[in-house]
């Protein structure tokens, strides 16, 4: 249906309840020479007069009034429709796409689900867990949630977490047997455990730095694992030192279960931080995950 069609369909509906022009027009924020251009339009695409018109009134045509009838009842689905479409936009409610890493899982989603459950009872979330740095638009989710300096610069940024820190650190039974580290460069000593990224392939440096100096240490690794969850386990098993964020050890390093060593040599950085695309509306049910998680 053209554009043209729904103009003169639009104005005649509102002549025809209004029996005037001038009424219309006010209704539809036009002139009313513009309303009558757009009806003369609608009669000469359908073949037929739909209005008697004169100086002192606006009467219905027998077949304007049973096009009236017709078009009547479809005019009003397509205004309940759009008031379908404001209760999405102003209720949290629906499906909710979350492209995350398991990390970001564990330290922004994990313990807190279940509340934004109970507060927002009708919002459906699909978790997207993937280590890789996804394209959200892409792949058709609402948004992500990933360390800030992964970002680019055209997303949106929510920080949903506390500033992070990177633990360098090893079980009580592996230093049992090797020394504590007092120097990066005492690393090269050690047996340790590195982590190639999903997305690049690349292995990452250990980014340390104390008092201005920074360090790169890129580990000399006997085993290599692109997830952070087999990192963690296998510091656990006392295979090596790893480098992981804080939040991943912090019950092992209050336990007593795990050592770390030169933390003066990593400093905090900021956190999580939820993301999506600037060039979208944002509708309820993000806005209420994103109110949610924001810190």
């Amino acid at each position: 249906m053209r554009r043209e069609y729904l103009t003169g369909l639009t104005a005649f509906v509102a002549v025809a309840e209004k029996r005037s022009f001038t009424a219309a027009a006010a209704q539809l924020g036009i002139s009313a020479s513009a309303v009558s251009h757009a009806v003369r339009d609608l009669e000469a695409r359908l073949g037929v007069r739909l209005l008697n018109r004169s100086t002192r009134s606006v009467n219905l045509t027998e077949a304007g009034e049973r096009y009236l009838a017709r078009v009547l009842p479809a005019l009003r689905e397509l205004a309940q429709a759009a008031d379908g479409l404001d209760e999405l936009r102003d209720t949290p409610m629906g499906l909710l796409r979350i492209n995350v890493s398991g990390p970001a899982y564990d330290a922004v989603l994990a313990r807190r689900l279940s509340e934004f459950h109970r507060l927002y009872p009708q919002i459906q979330l699909e978790l997207v867990v993937d280590d890789k740095l996804a394209d959200i638009v892409a792949t058709g989710c609402d948004a992500g949630i990933r360390l800030g300096e992964t970002l680019q610069q055209d997303m949106v940024a929510i920080p949903v977490s506390a500033p992070l820190e990177l633990v360098i650190c090893g079980s009580r039974e592996y230093f049992e047997r090797h020394p504590l580290p007092r120097t990066p460069s005492d690393l090269r000593d050690h047996e340790c455990i590195a982590f190639r990224y999903p997305s690049s392939g690349k292995i990452y440096g250990w980014e340390l730095e104390h008092d201005g100096q920074e360090v790169e240490f890129e580990p000399s690794a006997w085993v290599v694992t692109n997830d952070a969850t087999v990192m963690l386990d296998l510091v656990r098993s006392g295979a090596g030192l790893a480098c992981l964020l804080s939040h991943m050890v912090a019950d092992d390093l209050r336990r007593g279960d795990l050592i770390r060593v030169l933390a003066d040599w990593c400093p905090p950085f900021p956190g999580y931080f939820l993301y999506h695309s600037s060039h979208r509306h944002v509708p309820a049910k993000l806005r209420a995950l994103i109110d949610f998680l924001r810190v």
